[in-house]
């Protein structure tokens, strides 16, 4: 299955993402905030970036933008619970599979990952 780095400054939220996607068969990781991701991109290969897009530190949208830069070949998929937020990522989505709108039910984001994944 798939290597999945999941930055999400919001602890139980992260958690309960990462425990969904294992229960999938994917090996998670997780990173707090963006420049934590960003440091954990550089270490290790992964095949999708799942990232909250407002966050402290770094940001999700300036995290996509140099993981892109980086790592090309990297798929990322973002998620956010604010409106403006996803409008804000409109100039990514060359660079991005799509943005999760936040809350959601544990079918939608493992359904999410999988069709990122399938991209």
């Amino acid at each position: 299955m798939a290597k999945i780095l999941i930055t999400e400054d919001e602890d139980s939220l992260r958690s309960f993402v990462a425990r969904a996607l294992r229960l999938d068969g994917h090996e998670t990781h997780e990173a707090a905030d963006g420049a934590e991701g960003l440091e954990m991109l550089s270490t290790s290969q992964f095949d999708l970036l799942l990232s909250d897009i407002r966050m402290p530190v770094m940001d999700g949208i300036e995290l996509a933008h140099r993981a892109h830069a980086d790592f090309p070949g990297l798929k990322i998929l973002l998620m956010t619970g604010y409106a403006e937020q996803r409008e804000r990522a409109e100039d990514l989505m060359q660079k991005i599979i799509d943005v999760v709108p936040k809350p959601f039910a544990l079918p939608d984001i493992r359904k999410a990952v999988a069709l990122a994944l399938a991209a």
